[in-house]
């Protein structure tokens, strides 16, 4: 059987479930979201100034580059799940949120003095943050591993850290929307750090649950 059979045959092979895999991503997409926001508004909710800081650059910043995020996993998971495995164009696309988090980053520290750096790297919830999106990731993360099953992932760890920046991303949008801390120096820190946190978790559940 030459290698392009062999590979389609077990793509079939993993759809064969109840519902094609593209149908799977897509639910487990809606359902992630529906589940990240009811957790966010339990949990949390947004910060009681919302519409005074979606007027500010840096408040609406942070949700363009955790969308990003999450739109560039998208298609890196999807294709993750399947044995061809993430392609180059995937790979690239998942550079586009932290491109975008060192660009703002240089030009913060270009528009603030030198002893204001640390202060907004810290900011003031760094402990929140690293607590509240992993909680609120998590649900989205079991959904897009059990996905996973669903699919034939040829690399069953990466697919769950893709997974894991997945629901991060998902996860950090709606904790943006509470967060206080706007500079890109704070989520480029801390953010980053809590998304980590389910990249890893996904690696570590894919590799056990996402093997075929």
């Amino acid at each position: 059987m030459k290698t392009d059979d062999l590979i389609n045959a077990l793509s079939a092979d993993g759809r064969s479930a109840a519902m094609p895999l593209d149908r799977a991503w897509m639910l487990a997409a809606a359902t992630a979201v529906v589940l990240a926001a009811i957790a966010f508004f339990v949990m949390l909710g947004p910060r009681h100034d919302i519409t005074v800081a979606a007027q500010t650059t840096r408040f609406l910043f942070k949700f363009v580059v955790t969308t990003a995020l999450a739109g560039s996993a998208w298609v890196a998971i999807r294709a993750a799940s399947r044995p061809e495995g993430i392609g180059p164009k995937a790979v690239a696309g998942l550079a586009l949120a932290p491109a975008l988090i060192v660009g703002a980053i240089i030009l913060e520290l270009l528009s603030i003095p030198a002893d204001q750096w640390r202060t907004r790297l810290v900011g003031t919830n760094y402990l929140l943050c690293l607590t509240f999106i992993p909680l609120i990731g998590l649900a989205p993360l079991a959904l897009f591993l059990a996905t996973l099953r669903h699919g034939a992932p040829a690399r069953p760890a990466l697919a769950g850290a893709v997974a894991g920046l997945l629901a991060g991303g998902v996860a950090a949008t709606f904790y943006a929307a509470h967060c206080f801390d706007d500079s890109p120096l704070f989520v480029a820190t801390w953010y980053s750090l809590a998304i980590v946190l389910l990249a890893v978790l996904g690696a570590i559940a894919g590799r056990l649950v996402a093997r075929w």
